[in-house]
């Protein structure tokens, strides 16, 4: 799943889309991107980015996968199961966690919803009327109570949240 990201200067949007698109939105801003806040809109949670990235040339050799050791516990048929397969235990064990991962790409938890909002409402509606009364809304996956509780808030913030909070509230 592809890391898509919001940028706000204030209470108003600038841009969504993936790194280099948000870049992009931003340079073009020029000398008025200034008091920018990036939101990683899977998580909600500010970020940042470096915005004179480029892409490095690549050096010889394989490329680095990041790959990590870590131990896992299975039952004895669960290797017995592993040991059978041809491609192996770990190669195996990567394919079925990547399946698994695109799977539940397509199926967004409503609780990864609701705290995505959250982060992302503390961070732009924390201190506006009505954001405790959203937030008791949001954990309840009440929309109505939701929508009116953010109801005084700069359309930009409302709408943002309120599409971050969708897969709870259609749950």
């Amino acid at each position: 799943m592809e890391r898509t990201l919001t940028a706000f200067s204030g209470d108003y949007w600038i841009a969504t889309g993936d790194e280099d698109e948000v870049r992009a939105a931003l340079h073009a801003m020029g000398d008025d991107a200034q008091n920018i806040l990036l939101f990683d809109d899977h998580t909600g949670r500010q970020v940042d980015i470096d915005l004179q990235a480029s892409v490095a040339p690549r050096g010889r050799g394989r490329p680095k996968m990041g790959v990590q050791a870590r131990e896992i516990t299975l039952l004895p048929r669960h290797w017995d199961w592993l040991a059978a397969q041809p491609r192996g235990a770990s190669a195996t064990l990567r394919q079925l966690v990547e399946d698994a991962v695109k799977a539940s790409a397509d199926q967004p938890s409503p609780r990864a919803a609701m705290d995505a909002a959250y982060h992302f409402l503390t961070a732009m509606a924390g201190d506006r009327p009505g954001y405790e009364g959203a937030i008791r809304a949001l954990y309840a996956r009440d929309r109505g109570a939701f929508e009116a509780a953010a109801a005084a808030w700069p359309g930009a913030i409302r709408t943002h949240g309120l599409a971050l909070a969708e897969p709870a509230f259609s749950a």
